[in-house]
């Protein structure tokens, strides 16, 4: 059994960013510029807004923060961002979700340009992620499970995958990663399907994105499966994932620790976006391929 040890593997690559932006200063680049803006005080939301900060300071990426009232309007959010938009010392720009209820989330992550959405959530990224086009930005869990995936040489072609949540964060791109160039077959479950384990207990790898603790059991789960925890659960005071993790390891052949697994994946995926993009306006191949494939 294999711990898909995110926590390392996001080291790796940090330490990959942050030797290029290092060669790219010497080359007389400036630092690639990430904008950040947290509307309200939501905690949790503090919290991954300073860790993303964090991050970019680790690797040389400059970060500027935008620390927006709970009361802000939609129109003045919205002038913001067509600010960041012109800006062209702004190579990435970052709205941080859930945005309080009187603004409507769509029509701001539209406002970003879809060359500066480092998210990937954007419209013409999600349709060029939909067709296979190879120019567009990937969102950061989905990109970052692929990235885990790869590091440890699992092997996705003609497997079949069940994706157990279908928001437009994770489960939905991530299934379109996994169906690009016919390479995995794919069913996407969600809260109304019937019967889960019908499902899950055939995957050959198991991604589960729902946000319900122990939602998976080691009952539902393939001998020899790949399975990827994409939740974060508060129990007890503990960090917990959306699968039964004791129960499945040793049944599993790898599988993602919550906390070390995806979360840190996340992260790195973010900051090898905000590279890419930057390195990409500047004329520069990326440093990784933005998509798995050339």
């Amino acid at each position: 059994m294999i711990i898909l040890d995110g926590k390392k593997i996001s080291t790796k690559i940090k330490e990959e960013i942050k030797k290029d932006i290092e060669n790219l200063k010497k080359q007389g680049f400036r630092e690639p510029c990430l904008a950040v803006i947290l509307v309200g005080n939501d905690p949790a939301s503090q919290v991954y807004v300073n860790n993303k900060k964090k991050s970019c300071e680790e690797v040389g990426i400059k970060s500027l923060s935008y620390n927006l009232p709970e009361n802000i309007t939609q129109e003045e959010l919205l002038e913001l961002i067509g600010n960041l938009n012109g800006d062209d010392n702004v190579d990435g720009i970052l709205v941080q979700l859930p945005l309080p209820k009187h603004i409507n989330t769509y029509e701001i992550i539209e406002a970003i340009h879809p060359s500066k959405d480092v998210d990937g959530f954007h419209p013409v990224n999600v349709g060029k992620l939909a067709t296979g086009k190879n120019d567009g930005i990937i969102p950061c869990t989905p990109l970052g499970i692929w990235l885990l995936l790869k590091e440890y040489n699992i092997d996705t072609f003609g497997k079949d995958v069940v994706v157990v949540g279908a928001s437009n964060i994770v489960g939905k791109p991530m299934s379109l990663l996994f169906l690009r160039e016919e390479r995995s077959t794919v069913t996407i479950c969600h809260k109304n399907t019937k019967d889960l384990k019908s499902h899950t207990e055939k995957a050959d790898i198991l991604v589960v994105a729902v946000g319900k603790p122990k939602l998976i059991t080691a009952d539902m789960v393939k001998e020899g499966a790949v399975v990827i925890d994409v939740g974060i659960n508060r129990v007890d005071g503990k960090i917990v994932g959306d699968t039964d993790f004791e129960n499945i390891k040793e049944k599993v052949y790898a599988i993602t620790p919550v906390p070390g697994g995806v979360g840190p994946m996340t992260v790195a995926s973010l900051l090898l976006n905000t590279l890419n993009i930057f390195r990409i306006k500047n004329g520069l191949k990326p440093h990784r391929p933005i998509y798995p494939y050339p």
